[in-house]
């Protein structure tokens, strides 16, 4: 597996996915899972953007190939847009187009913020936004709309309550247990993807380690570079109007919401990801 020297000069490993045939090499994407801490084989390849470029798939501080680092604030996603930077020189580009899905954006949303010129464009699917906007949450009225769904019931009961144990095994017994929610339905497709890529328990503690600063909104406003939120009309867990909101909080932001979906558009609405991911 390819690596790169991270900020602290411990190794960051990353997946290289190129489809024979494709052009990608011009203009290859990193693609920045979320979870947080979840490993990034849950994302596949977004139904099919390898197609039409190469991926370039970190594995994050403490997930999959990349050790933890020896100092927990160099975990969070804050920290970590600095090993994006390094990645960036070690690809040999100039600027990044970065995808990010969940958990992941609040990174790409630290390296923009951290390194604006250095951003070519910017995916932020389903992301969450409570921390960046004002605009009331309507999450639960979303999930209102599944009142009767015992499988949905039982799932968002099990996400309110939190994980019972501190370990890993624990903590990925309450995702499965959870899972359900972060679906608009929950039919094999669905129940398959929901097992593929663990989460890292002391990762997901690093990632939010450290607060991002005070101004970023501010910051957000001098990025110049064109934004698309992707956003999932039926996302339980984020809510569509926070979504929504956070694409104003870019000069070039725009919104695209995919009906019929939860948290995973890819999975759930595949020709709709395909086509909104085309701008890429």
């Amino acid at each position: 597996m390819p690596s790169c020297e991270s900020s602290d000069g411990s190794a960051l490993h990353y997946d290289d996915v190129r489809r024979k045939g494709s052009d990608g090499d011009e203009c290859p994407v990193i693609l920045l899972a979320g979870g947080a801490a979840r490993h990034p084989s849950y994302l596949g390849d977004l139904a099919g953007l390898s197609d039409r470029h190469r991926l370039i798939v970190p594995h994050l501080r403490g997930v999959g190939r990349t050790a933890a680092p020896d100092q927990e604030e160099l975990g969070s996603f804050w920290s970590q847009a600095d090993d994006i930077e390094h990645l960036r020189v070690h690809l040999g580009l100039d600027r990044v187009v970065l995808v990010a899905h969940s958990a992941g954006t609040r990174l790409a949303i630290a390296y923009a913020a951290q390194f604006a010129l250095r951003v070519a464009r910017l995916v932020l699917i389903t992301p969450p936004a409570a921390y960046l906007v004002d605009e009331p949450s309507d999450a639960h009225t979303l999930s209102e709309k599944r009142r009767g769904d015992l499988v949905f019931e039982a799932a968002f009961a099990a996400l309110e309550a939190g994980p019972q144990t501190v370990d890993d095994v624990g903590f990925n017994a309450w995702q499965q247990e959870s899972a359900p929610a972060g679906y608009s339905t929950w039919g094999a497709t669905e129940r398959s993807h929901a097992t593929v890529g663990r989460w890292s328990l002391p990762a997901t503690k690093a990632y939010f380690s450290v607060a991002p600063p005070r101004d970023l909104t501010v910051r957000l406003g001098q990025v110049l570079a064109p934004v698309l939120v992707i956003a999932g009309a039926e996302d339980c867990l984020t809510g569509l109007a926070p979504v929504t909101a956070l694409a104003r909080l870019f000069p070039t932001g725009e919104c695209v919401v995919i009906e019929g979906s939860g948290h995973y558009p890819w999975v759930e609405q595949p020709a709709a990801s395909v086509a909104s991911n085309s701008v890429v």
